[in-house]
């Protein structure tokens, strides 16, 4: 878990797995540079990728489910122009069709070999440097899935092999069969659930974990009170429970301590949510690289500003009953989670 500090003024680093890359410990979510969270302005999330590397982050997040390939083919010139400066993380398992109405778990091996051509192709490259198995298909044995996968590691498609909402027993069975070097699930000040079995999974294997959602959507920024208002129609958390009706205005008051936290230190919400993410590396002694997505630059570069933020122990006992008086589901459909299966 050894963090190894720089000298150039950009963010510390820290190994993913047991002989896996160095990464800035915080990634980038590059998820809403093509969907769900409206609009986007291609040239400035553009700028936002270069402005992220320049600030010490390397771990760039992607999957073939967001905008059915169009986020790893809008990243492909990106990474050809910093192949060897960049983790190329992207995943395999969710199946949309062309109108999104139709979408699968597929972890069968046949899918495995298909999906990481495809993803091979879009990127633009000839070796992805982590490969996630997205979500879980427990009709599937595991071992079939994580084996096919090792094969793309023997092949050289893949350097590195992830999981993504896994409970603490899968990881261990998955790791048997192949060294899985990270774990990415929802983990934030709203969502605590991997911390059952997961975290305490992945610390005792030499797993670095990566958190998805480390803001809560954005929730823990402070920004949203009514999606209805606040979110424009094309805005995916419209319909996400916790940014919905009287469950928004309940988990909106929970973030009173968080503001005054962040007040103190001269900070904001998001130093303060962030900042409590990368502390539980200590806390669990295992590597937390979270991936926070934007797709503007200031927010870039304030999240990357919340590596720097030490919380002091008194803060930390006041912001850890929030997860439990959260209102609403982190999604409305929680089977294809983690939590469905502890």
């Amino acid at each position: 878990m050894a963090e190894f500090s720089r000298s150039d003024g950009k963010i510390a680093q820290v190994r993913l797995g047991t002989g896996g890359p160095l990464v800035g410990i915080q990634g980038l979510g590059c998820m809403g540079m093509s969907e769900f969270y409206g609009e986007t302005d291609l040239a400035a999330a553009r700028e936002t990728l270069e402005a992220a590397l320049e600030a010490g982050v390397t771990l760039f997040d992607t999957a073939d489910a967001y905008g059915r390939g169009a986020n790893e083919e809008f990243l492909a010139p990106f990474v050809g122009a910093h192949r060897d400066e960049i983790t190329l993380a992207t995943k395999f398992a969710i199946e949309r069709s062309d109108d999104s109405k139709f979408r699968a778990v597929r972890n069968d091996p046949a899918y495995i070999r298909k999906a990481v051509e495809g993803s091979l192709r879009r990127l633009r490259t000839d070796v992805i440097d982590l490969y996630y198995m997205h979500r879980r298909d427990p009709a599937v044995p595991l071992a079939e899935s994580v084996g096919a996968m090792a094969e793309l590691v023997e092949r050289g498609l893949v350097r590195h092999l992830g999981l993504s909402e896994v409970t603490g027993a899968e990881l261990r069975e998955a790791h048997a069969v192949h060294p899985i070097a990270a774990l990415q699930s929802e983990w934030s000040l709203f969502s605590r659930d991997v911390e059952r079995s997961a975290v305490g999974a992945a610390a005792e294997l030499g797993v670095a974990f990566v958190p998805y959602s480390p803001l809560g959507r954005g929730f823990l920024t402070g920004a949203f009170a009514d999606a209805g208002k606040d979110l424009s129609q094309g805005d995916f958390r419209r319909h996400q429970p916790r940014f919905t009706g009287d469950n928004a205005k309940t988990n909106a008051a929970l973030l009173e301590p968080v503001h005054k936290i962040a007040a103190a230190h001269g900070a904001t919400a998001a130093h303060v949510a962030l900042a409590w993410v990368q502390h539980r590396a200590d806390v669990h002694s295992l590597a937390v690289v979270p991936i926070p997505g934007t797709r503007r630059t200031s927010r870039l570069l304030e999240n990357v500003g919340a590596t720097r933020l030490k919380l002091t122990a008194e803060e930390l006992v006041v912001l850890e009953p929030i997860a439990g008086q959260v209102a609403g589901d982190r999604y409305p459909d929680m089977s294809s989670t983690s939590a469905a299966r502890e």
